[in-house]
């Protein structure tokens, strides 16, 4: 299940005349793959016909559908097929279509383990033309439609009832024809029930979607690409929904209340982290480390709809909060879930044929799978022995090693992926596969084969990153193994073990682009047959820009320090250098990596909003400061963020190359500043005296003295006061950014007194102010003279602390 909210990305109409709603500004070059004899299918009535396949493009009728090949792999009887069906797109928004797979397709290949082994995955595209644009009853049109009829049938189960519906499902004829669209088009490619995931993306702004082996989610609401992960979670990885609801207003109560069984997910638990270890039992390998969604791995309450007397591994993960990565629990078992092919549990290896015995001079082989960022171990044995030095190669020549007929030649071939600690995991099948032969009396029959390319890293729509790991595969002859050249910007690169993997994090590249290549010849007749495969290595970092709401007061230091009263927004920028979407993080008070897409239910563009407690949209509280982390139910008690934090934030680009995180700092504090009935800028000669009312100097340059009476207030914002300042009994005292010489003595202020990224060069005193709940602020200031702070309460820093010279005595002795 999902949860949480929607923007609008363009302005919408209703029953076919809506408006496109607007794309990634970088879309991805599709690449049109002809079909060959299949036709392309039409909706015609709720029926599904078959028409011509030449029919023009610019005129594509209702429900007729192209197969767009966006990620070949591999074989599909050997990788898990992701099959992505777009539905409520007319023709004229195919782009926009187009533009929302690209954008989820690389915010899932963001998120680990999907990053590390999207080589795992072959991706189709179904394109499906729709004569009417969004879907039925979608909560957000006003009002809902329910009869708008689309090929797949996507709809909001009751959301032409429900405000908060999220479920997007089909309905039975686009059951039908779903299954119709995948028998004619992908079917055919070798994918079956068994090795796809099926995610349909709707034309819809409004946050949805459901788990299954048939998926949804919503294509443009800023959360949209985050649903796939969670509900991919649930359908590839049999995971469970961490969120403490059913209705979320509504706190979802205990777990259980008479029979309480351990629960049978994965990662759930009733025990104890003491019990977990006696009995090594659920996640107990990982506790006490820190989360990958941040926090720490343990025993956090609530899950499974249950508010109460159930444990969860972390704080947030995907599966409770969008926006968040899987912790490495969940991480571990969607590991396993994608290596093994979902139910087939059975990582893929093609081998020399094991069915007959091969000949005492034959080169056997294995063809692996290929994570993106690390080699799968390859061990060979004879009868058991371990065969020594073969640098982890996939073919083994026989020839010259001794081997006599009968004896058995084995191999291993293993995952050694950190992602996994559970050794049943790891040595299981979707993990770690083994072949054996027997070796024959009789040399093999000799039979020619091509010089070529078989398989390779994907070599077009997208460059490589610069530590990934590009792969090839070649034909296999019986009796020697073909050549691998690799060549950087046409060096040739070192190869002793003539090995079909290149490690480009090994080479440690500077950052740039460069031009790789492989070439396989046959070292028969090296001036032979050849075959040649290019790729572009992009080794630039992406970037972001944070784009943040003004300060009250910015801080002197290496680090960006900003001061706000209650609240401050970020937009974040992410830019590349090569087309596709870019990818946007970041992560509050190094509390887990968070994607960044805007804010919930406003319009694109819209930046995120920071505050104490969160900010409550369609009840789900965002963007918390306080305690329990930046996303939270309604009901979850908050303990306010006032305070200091750290905010990091970075790109991923399209190519999967992780930016380097920049950060801010932002001083939250309780409060506001008061309206201005009087406002001064630039020079002001003498003295000045504030009687009455509120006084803002805005940049302004005060000769002499300032003076306070009774009851009025001042509000200075940068600039210099040459003479101090002197107020008694005021309501509101604040100093942001000022410089002032000579002494500042605060007394008696009735309301707040604040003073924030001020130099004050003179004394410094402050008596029988109030401070109210959370004290008087005095937050980041230089000050050269003496402290003195008495008859106060409170005086705090809020965690930006000042550079005192002099004496401190009295309420500031800890500052």
């Amino acid at each position: 299940m999902i949860y949480g909210s929607r923007t609008l990305r363009g302005s919408r109409t209703l029953r076919g005349s809506r408006t496109l709603r607007g794309g990634s500004s970088r879309p991805t070059a599709w690449r049109r793959t002809s079909l060959g004899t299949l036709a392309s299918l039409a909706l015609v009535a709720g029926m599904l016909t078959i028409s011509p396949p030449g029919r023009a493009a610019a005129d594509p009728e209702v429900g007729s559908a192209r197969l767009v090949p966006l990620q070949v792999t591999g074989p599909a009887s050997e990788r898990l097929n992701l099959i992505l069906l777009g539905d409520g797109y007319t023709a004229a928004e195919l782009p926009t279509f187009h533009a929302d797979v690209d954008r989820h397709m690389n915010v899932q290949w963001s998120i680990e383990p999907y990053r590390s082994y999207r080589n795992y995955f072959n991706v189709y595209v179904i394109e499906i033309v729709s004569g009417e644009s969004g879907i039925r009853c979608d909560p957000d049109d006003d009002p809902p439609d329910p009869d708008r009829i689309t090929p797949l049938g996507l709809h909001y189960a009751d959301g032409c009832t429900n405000p908060l519906a999220r479920g997007i499902t089909f309905q039975p004829y686009g059951t039908q024809a779903l299954n119709r669209y995948l028998q004619q088009l992908v079917a055919p490619l070798g994918v079956t029930a068994s090795n796809r995931q099926v995610l349909a993306i709707a034309n819809t702004d409004t946050y949805g979607g459901i788990g299954g082996t048939n998926a949804t989610t919503s294509g443009g609401a800023p959360q949209g690409p985050l649903i796939s992960p969670h509900e991919l979670g649930h359908s590839l990885g049999q995971l469970q929904d961490e969120y403490p609801y059913r209705d979320r207003p509504t706190p979802g109560g205990p777990y259980c209340t008479d029979d309480c069984a351990e629960p049978g997910s994965r990662h759930h638990t009733r025990l104890t982290e003491q019990q977990m270890v006696a009995q090594q039992a659920k996640w107990w390998r990982w506790l006490g480390e820190e989360s990958e969604s941040g926090g720490t791995i343990g025993r956090h309450e609530s899950g499974m709809y249950a508010s109460s007397g159930v444990w969860r591994p972390s704080e947030h993960s995907i599966m409770r909060w969008l926006g968040f990565h899987y912790d490495q629990v969940s991480r571990e078992i969607m590991t396993q879930r994608i290596s093994g092919r979902r139910d087939t549990n059975a990582m893929a290896l093609s081998s020399t044929p094991t069915d007959r015995p091969v000949g005492p001079t034959d080169v056997l082989w294995v063809e692996t799978q290929h994570p993106v960022h690390h080699e799968l171990e390859v061990r060979w044995t004879v009868n058991g022995a371990p065969v020594p030095e073969t640098g982890n190669s996939r073919n083994l020549a026989l020839a010259g090693r001794g081997v006599r007929p009968g004896d058995v030649v084995g191999v291993t071939v293993q995952d050694p992926t950190g992602f996994v600690r559970d050794p049943a995991i790891r040595t299981g099948p979707a993990l770690t596969q083994r072949r054996q032969w027997t070796v024959g009396a009789e040399p093999s029959p000799p039979a020619e084969v091509p010089v070529a390319f078989t398989a390779s890293t994907q070599t077009d729509g997208r460059a490589v990153g610069g530590e990934d790991v590009v792969y090839v595969e070649t034909t296999h002859p019986l009796d020697r193994v073909l050549e691998v050249t690799w060549r950087l910007d046409g060096r040739v690169l070192p190869n002793p073990w003539n090995s079909r993997n290149l490690d480009l994090g090994a080479l440690e590249l500077a950052p740039g682009s460069y031009r790789l290549t492989a070439t396989v010849t046959d070292p028969a007749d090296p001036g032979g047959a050849s075959e040649t495969r290019a790729w572009t290595v992009d080794n630039v970092e992406a970037s972001t820009t944070a784009m943040l709401s003004a300060p009250v007061a910015t801080l002197a230091g290496d680090v960006p320090h900003h001061v706000y009263f209650e609240r401050f927004t970020m937009g974040l920028e992410p830019a590349d250098d090569r087309p596709g979407f870019t990818v946007g993080e970041f992560r509050l008070d190094r509390d887990g990596w968070f994607n960044y897409f805007g804010w919930p239910d406003a319009p694109a563009g819209t930046p995120f909003l920071f505050t104490p407690t969160g900010t409550v949209v369609k009840s789900l509280v965002y963007g918390n400061l306080g305690s329990g982390g930046l996303s939270k139910a309604v009901f979850e008690e908050t303990e306010p963020g006032y305070g200091t934090h750290t905010v990091e934030h970075r790109a991923i680009d399209a190519a999967g190359n992780v930016g380097s995180p920049a950060e801010f700092r932002a001083t939250v504090l309780p409060g506001s500043s008061p309206a201005c009935t009087r406002t001064i800028s630039g020079p002001r000669a003498g003295n000045l005296t504030v009687s009455a009312g509120v006084t803002c100097l805005d940049g302004a340059r005060v000769a002499g003295r300032i003076t306070v009476r009774p009851g009025a207030s001042l509000v200075v914002s940068g600039g210099a006061v040459a003479g101090g300042i002197s107020t008694d009994r005021a309501a509101v005292v604040q100093l942001f950014g000022a410089t002032v010489s000579g002494s500042v003595q605060v007394g008696g202020t009735t309301g707040s007194v604040t003073i924030a990224g001020s130099t004050l060069s003179g004394a410094l005193r402050l008596t029988g102010n109030a401070t109210g709940e959370y004290g008087l602020a005095l937050v980041g200031n230089r000050i050269t003279g003496s402290l003195t702070c008495g008859g106060n309460g409170e005086v705090t820093d809020f965690g930006a602390r000042n550079q005192i010279r002099g004496q401190r005595s009295g309420d500031c002795a800890r500052l």
